[in-house]
């Protein structure tokens, strides 16, 4: 185990981890802003790959297909929210079934074949694993950006109605807010914002997969959690607690690196990030039992 080796390898860590915090971001709008389970991005984390590097190979521009990967997010989140907040389907089997049917959509995207490449000598590519510099500045530029952008619109009427619903959902109804609409809207700019996500990983790594969004969202909650449980207590306002959630995904792809260099066997990945996840799940938990216990034992002296 060289150190050297560890060292050389963070910067691609890094680069990971700023494009793979641009999908986290999404997932807090559900799970932190929505209090909503939703793993439609399981399948969107594809979707956006597809369509971005399809589109590419068919001629297009670069900028119209991350806007077209955006727009299929869009579309995907929109599904998710019908199900749920007009048939009634509860989020997380919403979700499961926009993301079962994702799977089709998305070989169907890229022509019934399992990976399509895209390779950056042929294509003008915005940010590829070749470039690290240049991948490093834009995934800051983009998450930095994103930040500014959501910080705004949630502090707009519509936005606010959007964590109102979140918040209490029944509070918000009695307010005369359309919790329903602003589901599906919240879940829709999820979803967009991770099929964006999808998209520029697709270009980063040089292909897109029909099986690129397995197990994201565990990704994506442990950016979350990482980020809360860490920066918690420093990062309190809104778009910190942002830029807390890009700081977790890239401490999560520091630590895989460093898992990896320590010669663990890379199939064990998913076990591994199932790991990490509950962990940092747990130890909130952990440490609050922990000052519960000393307290009391303080307490009985």
């Amino acid at each position: 185990m060289d150190i050297l080796n560890l060292i050389n390898a963070l910067p691609g860590a890094c680069a990971q981890g700023l494009i793979w915090g641009i999908m986290a971001i999404g997932v807090f709008i559900t799970f932190r802003i929505l209090d909503l389970a939703d793993l439609t991005v399981d399948g969107t984390m594809a979707t956006g790959g597809a369509v971005c590097v399809a589109m590419m190979a068919g001629g297009a521009p670069v900028w119209l297909a991350l806007i077209c990967a955006f727009a299929a997010g869009l579309l995907a989140g929109f599904v998710t929210g019908i199900l749920h907040a007009v048939f009634g389907i509860p989020a997380i089997l919403a979700g499961i079934l926009t993301q079962l049917g994702l799977y089709s959509v998305n070989l169907r995207i890229m022509d019934n074949a399992a990976n399509m490449a895209i390779n950056v000598d042929k294509y003008q590519l915005v940010i590829s694993l070749r470039y690290l510099n240049q991948a490093l500045l834009l995934g800051i530029v983009v998450n930095a950006a994103l930040i500014i952008l959501l910080y705004w619109f949630f502090g707009t009427e519509l936005g606010s109605g959007i964590r109102a619903t979140g918040a209490n959902p029944r509070m918000a109804c009695a307010q005369g807010i359309n919790i329903n609409r602003n589901k599906i809207i919240g879940l829709m700019i999820s979803n967009g914002i991770v099929s964006f996500a999808s998209a520029l990983y697709s270009q980063y790594q040089g292909f897109a997969d029909v099986n690129a969004g397995r197990g994201a969202i565990v990704i994506g909650l442990a950016a979350v959690i990482i980020g809360e449980v860490i920066f918690g207590k420093i990062f309190k306002t809104f778009y910190m607690r942002l830029v807390g959630v890009v700081c977790g995904a890239i401490i999560y792809y520091f630590v895989l690196q460093v898992v990896l260099w320590l010669g663990l066997n890379a199939n064990d990945l998913k076990l591994i990030s199932a790991i990490i996840v509950a962990v940092f799940l747990a130890l909130p938990t952990v440490i609050s039992k922990v000052r519960a216990g000393k307290q009391i034992s303080k307490g009985g002296r």
